[in-house]
């Protein structure tokens, strides 16, 4: 049982990322970096996060993404770099990503939408990505 829910979350992490030839999971940080002080730390993201949560039911990968997005703004922490480019490896577009980011302001803050915002504007530069700016 174990294996088969830790085979499931690793083919939802991969459903959620581009794979790179190195690395399986791509840009996913499931947390390898911590073998040395928590060697179990992977088994529960893939197990937990991705084996029982991302494959639930109920909201498309876009919707997953924009919710993670939103509430690591919320929280002000640092993974918001890496669910961008999970959300562009799903689909959603830039100006989608920016979108929901603003429309946090009112919610979290200024200073955590600007830190989410140069996180995003990091990915997008790496990317050569150029985010189509509205007029308002």
């Amino acid at each position: 049982m174990a294996k088969d829910r830790y085979q499931r979350g690793i083919e939802v992490v991969k459903e959620f990322t581009v794979p790179e030839p190195n690395n399986p999971t791509g840009h996913m940080d499931i947390g390898e970096g911590f073998n040395d002080i928590a060697p179990d730390l992977e088994k529960y993201v893939v197990e937990f996060a991705f084996g029982d949560i991302y494959a639930r039911p109920g909201i498309d990968k876009k919707q997953k993404v924009i919710t993670t997005i939103s509430a690591l703004v919320a929280q002000g922490v640092p993974q918001i770099e890496m669910h961008v480019k999970t959300g562009l490896a799903v689909g959603l577009k830039p100006e989608e990503i920016v979108g929901c980011i603003i429309h946090l302001i009112p919610y979290t803050g200024f200073p955590r939408v600007l830190n989410a915002l140069k996180s995003a504007q990091r990915v997008f530069d790496e990317r050569g990505i150029k985010v189509e700016t509205p007029e308002v």
